[in-house]
């Protein structure tokens, strides 16, 4: 009896020292968990908020670009002695581009041109108006030629917010200027709710809210509040991307961001909500654990599961962003190539030929892909340079040389503010150097050098080599081998070069090179002949393609299925379906790239073209180049991925 009390007493002693100890570890466990997760969730909270402040600055820069264009353009207008006229037929033609194509909130451009206001938007000013008293005029002269952004202002019949670029030109005394609705910021801003458990919005320097997942805050000055006035001073201060404050009696978890160095991006999170279903998850996970351990390890695995799921959602997010500045990227470069009639696609290969060089020199994955974006942009300068001078088929005199020199440094510069990662900038300014020091715009020499320049120096002469030119074709294979290694240490970094010479070696076909052998079939979708024959008439000087006709629906799938058709040129009218039913089907099928012609211009139209993503759409009357540009631009497009 005495040895089984003795028993029953370690047992329970032992029992009772598990429980503790069990207790204790998870405590400690869940403990850790729940900081863990709650610094997590503060980082998906800096995530999203960073995503939405990266969307506004794109969304500003996209409206610096607009006006910096337009600002270059009509530069250049007053400098050849073009009158007013001729600047206002501008104007008015690029504002109603802009808000087709680019965005409706972009109401137009305007000026003070050479004594006279412009408007774009065909706004005749009142009698008595003086451009030169209003905000958007002085804050440009006071800019002194540098892009200046004006304090946003809230319309007074739309309750929309409005902000105003604007540019003194070369003249001292022109400026031009170009109003943004913010109506894109707003929708935004309607986004920033973390799930429904805050509320977000856009402010600038002086308090005044731009921008608020609540209709009714837009235009409010904050720094009018003494409660908001204290957020608000902390979120000046940037020193955190998050903190936490008391706001309402309410504790509430503050992210925030600084977008385009002009607003600042606000997004509070009632901390209740936002933990609150961390913390019951934590009670119901010690509750079920203490009862059975296995359990324990049950509810374990599955937070970590729904935390690897957050992740996942994170890095789907990520990369889509990343595609979305690829593209833009990629749209930029072709733009530049274009400038080149004899060098089109240039960028692209040699982003291609950057990256393989890339790779075999077991650069990272993140390495590899600035690498490839500074192969992309790393003749972005050209833009500075006049086209005359690009395509001139004869010898470059000293100074136009010189203008050719200078798209290195001008890269570097327009890249710098484009994009954080200085080695794309370097890789710009620093591709024409020498590894001798014999090269420009600074004559540094080896290793001084960055290694991204050097990379893309031998992508860039390997290129140029390899591609067709006004004077010659493109250079044999081993031609191009030998002038590769005859510059090894003086044109070119060996080690680089030697890489370069060992993809020329395994290249056994040459297949790295310009192709111009490549041909596009187009097919034309249309039941009226006349209709055809107009589209054939328009494309009949476009190299490099053939063209097919079909007359319905089911004709033109046969034709899809024998053909290898890259662009299908689709009427929305055809005798058996009509253009919507016909793209569905293509696309149950096939990836065939559609341009659809309509003389139908209704929103609804319009939405079900977005809704069903097709690839772009022209309307009747055809505008020759407008279909001409259509087609050019998407038989142009690379597939290529990073």
């Amino acid at each position: 009896m005495k040895l089984k009390s003795t028993v029953t007493r370690q047992f329970i002693a032992t029992v009772l020292v598990i429980f503790v100890l069990q207790a204790l570890m998870l405590v400690y466990i869940f403990s850790f968990i729940y900081k863990s997760s709650v610094s997590h969730i503060k980082d998906l909270g800096i995530s999203n908020m960073k995503s939405q402040a990266s969307m506004v600055e794109n969304y500003l820069s996209k409206g610096r670009n607009v006006l910096w264009f337009a600002a270059e353009s009509v530069d250049f207008m007053l400098e050849d002695g073009q009158d007013n006229d001729d600047i206002l037929e501008y104007l008015l033609g690029a504002t109603e581009q802009m808000q087709s194509k680019f965005d409706e909130n972009f109401t137009g451009i305007y000026g003070y041109i050479n004594g006279q206001y412009l408007d774009g938007a065909g706004w005749v000013p009142p009698e008595g108006f003086d451009p030169k008293s209003r905000d958007w005029y002085i804050d440009a002269v006071e800019g002194k030629g540098d892009m200046v952004l004006s304090e946003p202002y809230v319309d007074a019949q739309t309750g929309s917010v409005i902000i105003s670029y604007s540019q003194l030109l070369s003249d001292g005394e022109s400026v031009i200027s170009m109003d943004i609705v913010l109506n894109e910021v707003q929708m935004i801003a309607r986004e920033m709710t973390m799930g429904d458990m805050g509320y977000g919005f856009v402010v600038n320097r002086d308090g005044l809210v731009i921008a608020h997942s609540e209709v009714d805050d837009i235009g409010r000055n904050y720094l009018e509040s003494e409660e908001w006035t204290d957020v608000l001073e902390r979120v000046y201060e940037q020193k955190t991307n998050e903190f936490e404050i008391n706001l309402d009696g309410e504790n509430c978890t503050v992210f925030t961001d600084e977008a385009g160095g002009v607003w600042y991006i606000v997004v509070i999170a009632n901390n209740a909500l936002l933990y609150k279903q961390l913390r019951m998850k934590v009670m119901a996970g010690v509750g079920v654990s203490v009862a059975i351990y296995v359990v324990f390890v049950l509810f374990c695995l599955i937070s970590v599961n729904r935390i690897a799921k957050a992740e996942e959602r994170e890095e789907k997010s990520m990369s889509k962003l990343r595609q979305m500045n690829l593209s833009i990227i990629r749209s930029l470069a072709s733009t530049i190539d274009a400038k080149d009639r004899y060098t089109s696609g240039h960028s692209q290969r040699v982003a291609d030929y950057a990256l393989k060089i890339a790779q075999r020199m077991g650069k990272s994955e993140e390495d590899q892909r600035i690498i490839y974006y500074a192969g992309l942009l790393h003749d972005v300068g050209k833009i500075r340079v006049p086209k005359d001078i690009i395509n001139k088929p004869g010898k470059l005199t000293d100074s136009e040389f010189d203008a050719i020199r200078i798209h290195t440094v001008s890269g570097y510069h327009i890249l710098h503010g484009i994009h954080d990662d200085e080695r794309i900038g370097y890789a710009a300014k620093y591709h024409h150097e020498r590894y001798d020091g014999k090269g420009y715009p600074n004559g540094i020499s080896g290793e001084d050098i960055p290694e991204v320049a050097r990379i893309i120096a031998v992508a860039d002469a390997y290129d140029a080599m390899t591609s067709d030119r006004s004077y010659r074709k493109a250079i044999p294979q081993d031609v191009v081998r030998d002038e590769i290694l005859h510059g090894k240490g003086t044109q070119f970094d060996p080690d680089i070069a030697e890489v370069m010479l060992n993809i020329i070696d395994e290249d056994k076909e040459y297949d790295l090179r310009q192709n111009n052998d490549l041909i596009s079939n187009i097919l034309i979708v249309d039941d009226d002949e006349l209709m055809i024959h107009v589209v054939k008439r328009i494309l009949k000087d476009t190299e490099d393609i053939r063209i097919f006709e079909a007359q319905s629906g089911d004709s033109a799938l046969s034709m899809i299925e024998e053909k290898d058709i890259s662009l299908v040129l689709l009427d929305l009218m055809l005798p058996d379906m009509d253009g919507f039913e016909l793209f569905r089907k293509i696309r149950e099928k096939h990836d065939t790239a559609v341009i659809l012609m309509t003389g139908e211009k209704s929103k609804e139209i319009i939405r079900t073209i977005d809704d069903l993503n097709i690839d772009d759409y022209v309307t009747k009357p055809l505008n020759e180049a407008i279909l001409r540009e259509a087609v050019h631009g998407i038989l142009h497009r690379t597939e290529a991925e990073i």
